[in-house]
């Protein structure tokens, strides 16, 4: 039940991220729950998000605040993973947020372990995904810690309310009743939610976009950028080999330029209802054209088939909060093995808001022009495809000859009766 634990937890280690909501959990806890606070940021590139933090959370009643630089962490071992896997939830988002969660709330159960502490919190709402995430991780990871959530218990029930609570308690924030949009902010991407979004008709003002600049005022020349992958992770860009973080930072500033990234969507909530929010993933969304137009290079026609349906369920895994599963573990079993040849180089045109492939090359390319081409060779023989057609097209010819209906058609069916059968 809602507050059952109130009065006994001694000590709990806040997911606090300096924002609206997690600004005023420390208060109400101290509050309602009159336990000692640590608050743990997780740096995963939120930039200037960051300052100040430390000094707000100490005002704000919390006896520690810890700071852990995750960066690299997140681009190698969860960003790159998704990349590799090729998941996008609902044919749009790349899983910014989802693919975060995981990551903060592992750390959270690590630094409990460390100072002590038996109990975690996280400031998602009860109408939210990232309840789910957080909660799932603290369960497989310490299923002995106490969980507060104080959006399902506190009499707060909007952006609003929230705001006066700060302003009651004197917690300074930076939303206000005008700029009341939710955001999540890092390396991978930056979100909004909430305010006039809310309504799927209205068209977002140009000022809600922060990372990425409109393509409409995009440069009007294109830019090449080439970008080498080893085994599936890419590695370098324009032959400068870079760390994870640094290579995404890159090739976000350099999306950024050219509007690149920017997707307004409709999605289905774990929780079951539909939510609106607007992404912005420049350096996501060129690595991910990247990666599969080298993957069409390197990959036979059935693994790719196959990885496509995995991808889809990964996809969904993340979002879900499902990422410390078997079910996930084993289906990075399966992408880590093919993507052993995803190797080389891709070149791409950026232009106004567009990531378009204009090359490619792998020592571990499939492609033979000598198979290919259209022109005489002595690899393929063209009459060979006669034999192949006649088998491939077999259910079909059957079909026609015990007179079943075709779809769409109504045609009178010809005399089959004196059909030579082969």
């Amino acid at each position: 039940m809602p507050g059952s634990l109130r009065g006994k937890v001694k000590k709990v280690v806040l997911a606090y991220s300096g924002g609206l909501d997690t600004s005023i959990i420390i208060p109400w806890l101290k509050e309602n729950y009159g336990c000692e606070i640590i608050a743990f940021t997780a740096d995963l590139g939120q930039g200037e998000e960051l300052e100040g933090l430390e000094e707000k959370a100490l005002a704000s009643g919390a006896s520690k605040f810890i700071l852990k630089d995750l960066r690299e962490e997140f681009a190698e071992d969860y960003l790159f993973r998704l990349l590799r896997s090729g998941a996008v939830y609902e044919r749009k988002y790349l899983l910014g947020t989802a693919i975060a969660r995981p990551l903060i709330a592992k750390h959270q159960v690590e630094i409990a372990h460390q100072e002590g502490a038996d109990a975690v919190a996280h400031g998602a709402t009860g109408k939210g995904n990232d309840q789910v995430r957080f909660e799932l991780t603290y369960m497989a990871l310490d299923p002995r810690l106490k969980i507060i959530a104080p959006w399902r218990e506190w009499h707060i029930r909007s952006r609003l309310d929230a705001l006066e609570y700060a302003r009651a308690k004197g917690v300074p924030v930076t939303a206000t009743e005008k700029t009341i949009y939710s955001r999540d902010s890092n390396l991978w991407h930056l979100s909004h939610e909430g305010g006039p979004l809310e309504d799927p008709w209205y068209e977002p003002e140009e000022s809600i976009w922060l990372r990425t600049v409109s393509p409409m005022n995009a440069p009007d020349e294109p830019e090449y950028v080439e970008i080498e992958f080893e085994s599936g992770t890419p590695v370098a860009v324009n032959g400068k080999r870079m760390s994870p973080a640094k290579l995404i930072e890159y090739l976000n500033a350099l999306g950024s330029t050219h509007g690149i990234g920017r997707v307004d969507m409709v999605e289905n909530r774990l929780v079951g209802m539909k939510s609106r929010g607007l992404y912005e993933t420049p350096g996501g969304t060129i690595l991910y054209v990247a990666h599969k137009e080298l993957e069409s290079l390197v990959l036979d026609h059935a693994t790719m088939q196959f990885k496509d349906l995995v991808a889809l369920k990964y996809g969904e895994l993340v979002y879900q909060g499902l990422w410390f599963s078997p079910l996930r573990e084993a289906l990075d079993a399966f992408i880590d093995n093919t993507q052993g040849p995803v190797t080389g180089v891709v070149r791409l045109k950026l232009y106004k808001g567009n990531v378009i492939p204009v090359g490619r090359k792998s020592p571990f390319s499939l492609y033979r022009e000598d198979f290919a081409t259209f022109g005489y060779d002595d690899v393929y023989d063209q009459a060979d495809a006669a034999g192949f057609i006649r088998l491939f097209g077999l259910p079909l010819k059957v079909r026609a000859l015990n007179n079943l209906p075709v779809a769409g058609l109504d045609l009178p069916k010809p005399d089959y009766s004196r059909f030579k059968r082969d």
